[in-house]
C-alpha cells in the first residue's frame, strides 16, 4: 500500500495523468465544446457509472471528457441511435471498464511501491513517486490497449466469417455452462486465500479448455463460466476437455457441464434466449463429472464419430415442461 505521506502525491499525479489535465470545464462548457446538450452529457456520464450532480456549472470535467463526448458523437451508429440505445452502450462500456479498474488498482499500487523502493535513495522522494506512478500507469495502459485490440480482432474474425453478417444480433451458436458442485457449502470453510486459489484454478482450467478448442468465454460469475462456440463439435470438445482437465487438477471440486445449440440473441457481448436458458437448466440437472447436451446439439453431433451420445428421459425444469437431455462422451471405440 502507498504510504500515507505519498498518497496525496499519487492522487495528484493520477488526476493529471489519467484524466489528461486538471478539471477546468463545467458540464455546460463540455456540451458547448462537443456540440451537444447538457442533458446528453449528463446521461452519458451517469450511464458510464460516474456520479453526476445537478449543477451544470460545477467545474468537474477535463479535456478528456470533452474528447470523449465528441468521439461518442463521431460514431454514426451511436449518434443516430435513440437515447435508450446510447445509454445502454455507455452503461456496458462503463461496467466493463469499472470491473477492470477495480481489479487493477491493487496491482497499480503495488507496482508504484515496488518502483519507489527500487529508486535511488538519494533522489527526491516526491519525484520518485511521480515517476513511478506515471511509468506504472503508462505500462498498464499499453497492456490494456494490446489485450483489447487482440480480442477485438478475434471477435471481428468470428463476425466476418462466411455465412455471418457483421453486426448481426441473432446467431447460431453452441452455448455452454460449467459450474462447481457444492461451491456454496465449500466456501463456508475456506480461508480467503484458499478461495482465491480455488477460483484461479477453476478459471484458468476452463479458459484454457475453451480457447484451445475454438470457443470463447462469455463471462465468469463466481463458481460458473459461460462459453460459446460457432461449431457444435467445438463446443462438445470444450465440455469434455473441461471435465477431463478438472479431473487432473487436485483439490478442484467436481463440475457440471452442459451445452445447447441454436439461435441466440447477441447483445453487448452477452448471449440471451431459449438456447442459453436450456443450457443453464441442463447444467442444473447434470450429474457431477458429466457433459449434458440438448436435442439440437445431439442432432448436430449425431453423425460425428468422435462422440458417443446416450439419450436420457425427459426432465421437467423451471420454464420447460419437457426437456430431453443427452449425455455426451468421447467415442472410445473410434
Amino acid at each position: 500500500m502507498v504510504p500515507i505521506e505519498n498518497s496525496e502525491l499519487v492522487q495528484s499525479v493520477v488526476e493529471s495523468y489519467l484524466l489528461h489535465g486538471q478539471r477546468r470545464y463545467s458540464r455546460s462548457e463540455v456540451a458547448e465544446q462537443s456540440g451537444t446538450s447538457t442533458e446528453l452529457t449528463q446521461r452519458l456520464w451517469m450511464a458510464l457509472g460516474f456520479p453526476a450532480g445537478h449543477d451544470d456549472d460545477a467545474v468537474d470535467y477535463t479535456d478528456a471528457d470533452v474528447a470523449a463526448v465528441s468521439n461518442f458523437r463521431a460514431l454514426n451508429v451511436l449518434s443516430s441511435a435513440d437515447s435508450r440505445q446510447q445509454a445502454a452502450t455507455a452503461r456496458t462500456l462503463g461496467q466493463g471498464m469499472a470491473r477492470l479498474a477495480e481489479w487493477q488498482v491493487d496491482l497499480v499500487l503495488a507496482e508504484i511501491n515496488a518502483r519507489v523502493a527500487n529508486a535511488d535513495p538519494a533522489a527526491d522522494q516526491a519525484e520518485a513517486v511521480r515517476t513511478a506512478t506515471e511509468a506504472t500507469i503508462s505500462t498498464l495502459e499499453q497492456l490494456n490497449a494490446y489485450a483489447w485490440r487482440r480480442h477485438l480482432a478475434a471477435a471481428l474474425a468470428r463476425s466476418l466469417d462466411p455465412g455471418t453478417t457483421a453486426g448481426e444480433t441473432i446467431r447460431e451458436l453452441a452455448v455452454g455452462f460449467a459450474d462447481m458442485v457444492g461451491y456454496t457449502r465449500l466456501t463456508r470453510h475456506l480461508h480467503p486465500d484458499e478461495l482465491a486459489m480455488l477460483l484461479e484454478a477453476f478459471e484458468s482450467t476452463t479458459t484454457a479448455a475453451i480457447t484451445e478448442n475454438g470457443g470463447w468465454v462469455i463471462k465468469n460469475v463466481g463458481d460458473e463460466v459461460m462459453f460459446a462456440a460457432e461449431d457444435p463439435a467445438d463446443a462438445a470438445r470444450i465440455g469434455l476437455a473441461i471435465q477431463e482437465s478438472t479431473m487432473m487438477v487436485g483439490g478442484t471440486p467436481e463440475l457440471r457441464v452442459a451445452l445447447a445449440y441454436g439461435p441466440v440473441l447477441q447483445r453487448f457481448g452477452d448471449l440471451y434466449g431459449s438456447v442459453v436458458n436450456i443450457a443453464s437448466r441442463l447444467t442444473g440437472v447434470a450429474r457431477p463429472g458429466t457433459v449434458m447436451i440438448d436435442d439440437e446439439a445431439a442432432a448436430a453431433l449425431a453423425d460425428n464419430p468422435e462422440f458417443d451420445i446416450r439419450n436420457l428421459r425427459s426432465v421437467r425444469v423451471r420454464g420447460f415442461n419437457r426437456l430431453r437431455p443427452h449425455v455426451l462422451r468421447r467415442n472410445d471405440k473410434r
